[in-house]
């Protein structure tokens, strides 16, 4: 059997079966091997009757009893079991009259489902059954039950049927093990066909609670295989991206240091080290393939704006893709503070412009009169065209999938030329983490924060205590202060009982007479957005409600104080984003996170975790530990987050190992490298091609 081994090999797949099994991305033999089970049941024991409660899930045996269709609001199979100790209904809304007859009175059968309450006591509804000779020894079963990922028109005892016939056809010498002996002896690994039974029949004694917490050594091996072959797409990509030609914009034109002379700070030892970095990958002929990870109010926007600069000096663009309209106008604002002076022209391109301002704006972009453009994904819609893109810089990495920061790429793409790029975060990664999700890219770190920036203190205030937090705005706001107050929602919910920012707005302007009250939500027109934060940057608003639309961006030295309500929903990193909108200037500030109890143990840790520290590489670190990649990552935006079998939290022990063992492959056996890329990552070599 190989891996060219059609699925319809198979006795009875046909082309309607073969295309469900194509939603599961199974095409052929080997593919049903690498169909994972989710979970497993316990079926090799029968529960009496008698013995069965609400909810539980387990294999009975008895007697049908009694066996009709009826038609209580729609049509129905009912039948009666028994064994004796008690009774057990069996509810069927879809059957055949074959079916009908094989449930008939004196008919034994074992079933598999989950007890619910019904109108005549416990009942089974829609259960897998099978017949049962009462005369013969029926053979038990002799392992736990798999239950795969399904899809419509397939039911789990079909795709069981389909894993048992392409096990009985597995023989290891037709199963390429991509690893070799010297990658998995060190590791005391299985081998690959050994894990595959294993995982699909695991006996009766298989500790259940390491298969259901994923970490058997049978699931260990396949989750190695599997993030060894999603680094290496990322390492190829980054190869195949070396080879083609790029910009090198190492021409020194004055610009760096006449934008230098006009600030009013000098930049840190961590700034200057890390656009350093920046510059010796730019005047390479290779594109620049780097992210910057730094917390919030490190300055790496003004890193981005020194980096462009070796780019304009050069007569080439810059195009800056930012996750929100808000950010990108917050960008806009900034580098035209910058560059205006400086006789370089800036330009927005936001979805919501007008007609006639967007087809200026793409004209200047076309004819290169824009040098630095900035906007969100529209900029790598098809009607944008770069006269001379050299570098790209996308802000807030983990709001984008990798497809969307190469499809700018090659928007800049002249010929084999391609512009760098430059990839930023103010979410802090742990190492590990980062050498594999991004194993594409460079890190540089800036982890300095300018002089005079003091700690934000946070404090953890439950819902009672409302009147406190209001009392302490006004009394910021009477001292010349600005302050926010974050909500999770726009308009009351029925729902989810939180506080609406609308009605929030309301009830503060009332409780606070005399304080300017703003609102900024998500859903108001671009314009009203724009014009509420401009309002309180320039200190016109005082008091600024909001959802998390502010999480990212908006600057603003005079705002202390930061509210953020519910915060017991919400993850450690967007609370840490939320925390940094406060601490940019030189005075005290304060976070106060508004919790509504009870609370659950993982919100106690992490408001817990907000409180003990700023510094955001160690929020990152826990945030890792208590939710998983997920909220650090984009959990759907990078491949990584698309495992089978993998985790990046709970395997994060094995990526030192991944990373090492990458290195040898690529070395020793570079001819394994492709199957194990065509076996856990398919056609989806997304990372290296676009479109």
């Amino acid at each position: 059997m190989t891996k060219l081994t059609p699925v319809t090999a198979l006795r009875g797949v046909g082309e309607a079966l073969a295309k469900r099994l194509h939603a599961l991305g199974v095409e052929s033999i080997q593919d049903l091997l690498f169909l994972l089970p989710l979970r497993y049941e316990d079926r090799t024991r029968t529960v009496m009757l008698g013995e069965l409660r609400v909810g539980q899930r387990a294999a009975v045996e008895g007697e049908v009893q009694l066996s009709e269709v009826t038609f209580r609001g729609r049509r129905q199979l009912l039948c009666r079991i028994a064994d004796g100790s008690g009774a057990l209904t069996l509810r069927f809304f879809h059957f055949s009259a074959e079916q009908q007859r094989g449930l008939a009175r004196g008919i034994r059968v074992r079933c598999f489902g989950e007890a619910r309450r019904g109108a005549a006591g416990l009942e089974f509804v829609h259960p897998e059954y099978r017949r049962v000779d009462p005369d013969a020894n029926a053979a038990p079963i002799d392992h736990l039950t798999p239950v795969y990922p399904s899809t419509e028109g397939l039911t789990q005892g079909r795709l069981r049927q389909l894993v048992g016939a392409a096990l009985d056809r597995l023989d290891s010498r037709d199963l390429d093990d991509c690893l070799p002996p010297e990658l998995l002896a060190p590791e005391s690994m299985p081998a690959l066909h050994e894990a595959l039974r294993f995982l699909h029949r695991p006996p009766p004694h298989a500790p259940i609670d390491a298969l259901l917490e994923r970490r058997h050594p049978a699931q260990r091996r396949l989750a190695f295989e599997e993030l060894l072959a999603h680094h290496l797409s990322l390492k190829l990509l980054r190869q195949r991206v070396q080879l083609e030609p790029g910009w090198p914009l190492n021409t020194p034109g004055g610009l760096k240091e006449r934008l230098l002379a006009g600030l009013p700070f000098a930049m840190t030892g961590a700034q200057r080290r890390v656009l350093a970095q920046i510059e010796a990958d730019l005047a390479r002929a290779t594109p620049m393939l780097r992210m910057i990870q730094g917390d919030v109010g490190c300055g790496k926007t003004l890193v981005c704006a020194l980096a462009a600069c070796g780019a304009l000096d050069a007569g080439a663009q810059v195009a800056l893709m930012a996750p929100t309209e808000l950010l990108a106008e917050q960008h806009a604002q900034n580098f035209r503070q910058w560059f205006a002076p400086l006789g370089a022209g800036v330009a927005l391109l936001a979805g919501r412009q007008g007609s006639k301002l967007r087809r200026e704006t793409l004209a200047g972009v076309q004819s290169g009169a824009t040098s630095v453009v900035i906007g969100t994904h529209a900029l790598f819609q098809e009607g944008v065209q770069f006269r001379s893109l050299a570098l790209v810089i996308v802000d807030e990495q983990h709001r984008f999938g990798v497809h969307q920061r190469l499809a700018l790429r090659e928007k800049g793409a002249i010929g084999d030329r391609r512009p760098h790029q430059l990839i930023v975060t103010a979410t802090p990664i742990p190492r590990t983490l980062a050498m594999t999700a991004y194993a594409d890219l460079d890190v540089s770190v800036i982890d300095e924060l300018p002089p005079g920036r003091a700690p934000v203190r946070t404090v953890v205030i439950a819902e009672a205590r409302r009147a406190e937090v209001v009392q302490a705005i006004r009394s910021a706001c009477l001292e010349g202060r600005q302050a926010y107050w974050v909500c999770p929602l726009i308009d009351e919910s029925a729902d989810l009982p939180f506080q609406a920012a609308e009605e929030t707005a309301a009830a503060l302007a009332q409780a606070l007479p005399g304080i300017r009250v703003g609102l900024v939500h998500g859903r108001m027109p671009a314009t009203a957005k724009e014009d509420g934060m401009k309002q309180f940057k320039a200190g016109h608003i005082q008091l600024l409600v909001a959802t998390t639309v502010i999480e990212v961006g908006v600057d603003v030295p005079n705002a202390t104080l930061m509210v953020i309500e519910n915060a017991e929903r919400m993850g450690l990193a967007q609370l840490h984003q939320l925390r940094g909108r406060v601490g940019r200037g030189s005075h005290a500030s304060s976070c106060v996170l508004i919790y509504r109890a009870p609370l659950t143990a993982l919100a106690r840790e992490r408001l817990a975790v907000l409180r003990a520290t700023n510094d955001g590489f160690e929020v990152a670190r826990r945030d890792l530990q208590l939710r998983g990649p997920g909220e650090l990552l984009g959990t759907r935006q990078t491949g990584l987050a698309q495992m089978r079998i993998a985790d990046l939290a709970r395997d994060a022990d094995m990526l030192p190992r991944v990373q090492k063992a990458a290195e040898l492959l690529l070395a020793d056996w570079p001819e394994r490298v492709a199957p194990l890329l065509a076996r856990w990552i398919g056609g989806a070599e997304r990372y290296g091609r676009v479109g």
